[in-house]
């Protein structure tokens, strides 16, 4: 399987960030893809740089004032003062329920607000170009299934899945599982699955796709009663108007011992099959790993190997998309597990 990252990821390289209440160091970091790279290059990989890009897909899948304001956020940070450089925005005021989000206010700081689900995004310099690069890569793993490929790995930071079409949270701005499934479809798919196996459920994938029939998002994740994103994610979430049918929530509580969750993996298998897809996003969290610090189910290494062997039973051109992870040592191991059980069984 080949592998497609981008060497910018590094430049989103944010300080610290807020974890329930107190400022700490980013647990989203340059280090764990640093991690995973290396250990596709120790394991023999083949590992390349994104070819493609993403700017037809974007305006696709995320709005344009959105796309706007992600692309100029930084330089307008530092436009209001010079000492602005050295320091991280979060929003502090959100457009909730009665209040309106149509108009953008000129207000630097509530204009964050209002594209933010969440003040646990930080912003760096270098995000918007990180978070581009991302998108290229997405579309570039696309075009080697487009060539004939089985399968593809898009390893890249920061990770997407809780960015929906108008709004960044959980570390996330652009969307890239979103990306490639929205590529594959311009690319002659009619019906694209994608499945979420990260510990936290993928708000941002899930209303991008919510009313569409064409899409199918299955997500396995943490009881949003008690995880993150806690908004969205239950099982009585289904999909709306056409896309009725097409959205599968698989919550489980904190603690989840590994046979309830390969259970839980067999039911979302068993859906994208009755499906019919074409093609096949994952997108590919590893903060399901007993050792994550921020996370709290409970597999083993090993066990990422059986995830790939049991996707790779589906037997679909498949995009692998990397999203979540904080154990950050024991990352590139896990991840590269999961692509040689794939590899191995495909």
């Amino acid at each position: 399987m080949i592998t497609v990252i981008s060497r910018q990821h590094s430049i989103h390289n944010p300080k610290f960030e807020f974890y329930r209440g107190e400022k700490v160091p980013c647990f989203e970091s340059p280090q764990r893809l640093e991690y995973v790279i290396q250990a596709l290059h120790d394991r023999g990989h083949d590992v390349r740089e994104a070819e493609q890009l993403s700017d037809r897909v974007l305006p696709t899948v995320h709005s344009q004032r959105y796309l706007q304001f992600l692309a100029s956020a930084w330089d307008q940070w530092t436009a209001l003062a010079a000492d602005n450089i050295d320091k991280q925005p979060f929003p502090s005021v959100w457009p909730v329920r009665s209040l309106r989000s149509d108009i953008e206010p000129k207000n630097f700081i509530a204009r964050l607000g209002l594209y933010s689900m969440d003040n646990g995004t930080p912003m760096a310099a270098g995000t918007w170009v990180a978070a581009k690069a991302g998108a290229d890569a997405a579309v570039s793993a696309v075009a080697l299934l487009n060539a004939g490929h089985t399968s593809a790995f898009c390893a890249t930071r920061p990770p997407g899945h809780h960015a929906g079409p108008d709004f960044m949270g959980g570390y996330c701005f652009l969307n890239n599982a979103a990306i490639a499934a929205q590529s594959l479809r311009d690319s002659g798919c009619q019906r694209v699955a994608i499945i979420d196996v990260d510990y936290h459920h993928g708000n941002g994938t899930q209303t991008i796709f919510y009313d569409r029939p064409d899409v199918l998002f299955v997500s396995l994740h943490g009881d949003p009663r008690t995880e993150y994103p806690f908004y969205l994610g239950h099982a009585d979430e289904t999909g709306r108007g056409a896309g009725q049918g097409y959205n599968l929530n698989l919550p489980m509580t904190a603690g989840t011992d590994t046979a309830t969750w390969f259970a839980a993996l067999d039911t979302a298998c068993r859906q994208i099959i009755r499906f019919q897809a074409d093609a096949l996003v994952i997108s590919l969290g590893l903060d399901t790993f007993a050792e994550d610090p921020i996370s709290r189910f409970t597999l083993q290494s090993d066990d990422f190997f059986h995830i790939g062997t049991r996707l790779a039973t589906l037997r679909l051109p498949t995009v692998f998309i990397m999203e979540g992870g904080y154990a950050t040592t024991a990352l590139g191991h896990n991840t590269v597990n999961v692509l040689e059980g794939f590899d191995n069984a495909y």
